[in-house]
């Protein structure tokens, strides 16, 4: 097991957001957190990064207790996260955006590789690897966010609403090329709205309702899932 997630509480002030959250991610394994939109899958995704301090509960990673580690520490031990909103810096260039999580693990990465690799997932990014970030369309500054995580050769990637404000031939894209990453052994733990592109993908999944996991099992039976049929698929 290579993400465990014990009883895990957040609070923001007295305002408590997730209750007794448990949940794991196995090796080479994508697993999707699905639900609506202020249902805590964000809250989740950066208690777990360490962005945000547990209330109670345990995270341990690689057989280690990470629960109280900052984030560059977790960072260093493999985990790599993707903000909602392709979040990157607009006045560094492609390839700038890319090295910097490269330098996280310098000592152990061979960069070059590593960043042919993402050109090769990305075919664009190299063309537009001298462009200015913030030139880029939403659908490329997606694959930059992604791309930058990658760069550091992550055992798991934390991925948060990666189709938010994407086109839906993108999305489709983009969630394919996530697929593909299991090819490299890499996990991820994938936070989603866009519920059937998420479960299509993915080994295993959650459904978080209102701070709460309601249900959970292998992602073809949650598409059949009548619940998830009826909560939020529309059907």
């Amino acid at each position: 097991m290579l993400l465990n997630v014990q009883d895990v509480e957040i609070a923001y002030g007295r305002i408590k957001v997730l209750w007794g959250i448990s949940l794991y991610v196995g090796d080479s394994e994508i697993v999707a957190l699905v639900g609506a939109n202020g249902a805590g899958k964000s809250t989740l995704i950066k208690g777990i990064m360490g962005l945000v301090p547990l209330q109670r509960g345990s995270i341990t990673f690689s057989d280690h207790d990470v629960s109280k580690k900052p984030p560059w520490e977790k960072a260093k031990m493999g985990i790599a996260y993707i903000p909602e909103g392709g979040r990157v810096f607009p006045d560094l260039t492609v390839e700038e955006n890319l090295m910097l999580t490269a330098n996280l693990r310098k000592e152990t990465l061979n960069v070059k590789a590593q960043l042919d690799l993402i050109y090769s997932l990305f075919p664009v990014l190299k063309e537009r690897g001298f462009q200015k970030a913030g030139t880029l369309s939403g659908g490329e500054r997606q694959m930059l966010a992604i791309g930058r995580a990658l760069m550091s050769k992550p055992k798991l990637l934390l991925i948060d609403e990666v189709s938010m404000g994407l086109m839906p031939k993108l999305v489709t894209e983009v969630f394919e090329t996530l697929k593909s990453l299991k090819a490299y052994g890499i996990s991820m733990l994938i936070t989603e709205q866009n519920v059937p592109e998420a479960l299509a993908i993915s080994d295993r999944g959650y459904v978080l309702e209102n701070g709460r996991i309601s249900l959970g099992g292998q992602a073809d039976e949650l598409l059949k899932s009548e619940r998830v049929k009826t909560s939020f698929l529309g059907l």
